[in-house]
């Protein structure tokens, strides 16, 4: 079992930064791998980025590519998003998962283990 929690999150102006994290508990964390989406209002949950259980390897969006670095920390089990240059299409509530694989996915329904998400707003 794996538990998440998200946090981070807040109201930035575009062109601004955010890091979000995300706890996870479990004796599992360290071989998962890790992945973050995000869900705007009347819109589908899509992938935002995600890691390998080494850190090693990193997937993107192309809508975010350059601007975000997911990175994590298996001896605090925490994963991070750092989120710079943010736009106004950014705002979403972001969540992160967490699946029983080695490798990352950009397919949401590859995550077993998913957070209440963290809310960030970009006003233009």
């Amino acid at each position: 079992q794996v538990q998440l929690v998200e946090s981070g999150g807040g109201l930035v102006q575009a062109g601004g930064s955010l890091r979000l994290s995300c706890a996870a508990s479990g004796r599992t964390f360290s071989s998962s791998a890790m992945g973050w989406f995000r869900q705007a209002p009347g819109k589908e949950r899509e992938f935002v980025a995600a890691i390998n259980w080494s850190g090693g390897i990193t997937y993107y969006a192309d809508s975010v590519k350059g601007r975000f670095t997911i990175s994590r920390d298996n001896a605090k089990n925490t994963v991070y998003l750092q989120m710079n240059s943010l736009k106004p299409e950014d705002t979403a509530n972001y969540y992160c998962a967490a699946r029983y694989a080695s490798g990352g996915s950009s397919w949401k329904n590859d995550y077993d283990y998913w957070g209440q998400g963290t809310q960030v707003t970009v006003s233009s």
